[in-house]
């Protein structure tokens, strides 16, 4: 299963970092997203859009103050749940994603995993 990890950072403090990681410890297929290249959780930041394909689930670590340039990019990608992480609720954005068919979650990843929810 393909989880895209959207505002993945190279910072290993930053929660993204720890949800790429966790993911992959899980052995879930993540993929990282941002602006800028680099590495999180030794994975690419990939930075060219059109080379990701048959993505399950979104997990959002952007701020609702930049989610407006990724809605185009979010829903080329058709997937079937996005995750609001905590400080990424965006009303709006999970509105439009619901009416498209598209399951919301307001969560953490990194607490679900643990749970055993993801």
């Amino acid at each position: 299963m393909t989880i895209v990890v959207l505002g993945a950072s190279e910072n290993p403090n930053r929660y993204s970092y720890l949800a790429s990681a966790r993911l992959q410890q899980y052995k879930f297929q993540a993929v990282n997203v941002g602006l800028h290249p680099g590495l999180c959780a030794g994975l690419p930041i990939q930075t060219d859009f059109s080379v990701i394909k048959a993505v399950d689930t979104i997990t959002i670590y952007v701020s609702p103050a930049h989610q407006a340039y990724w809605e185009k990019f979010i829903y080329s990608l058709n997937p079937k749940r996005l995750i609001f992480n905590p400080g990424t609720e965006n009303p709006k954005l999970a509105q439009q994603a619901m009416q498209k068919g598209i399951e919301v979650v307001e969560g953490c990843t990194l607490v679900m995993l643990s749970a055993g929810t993801f």
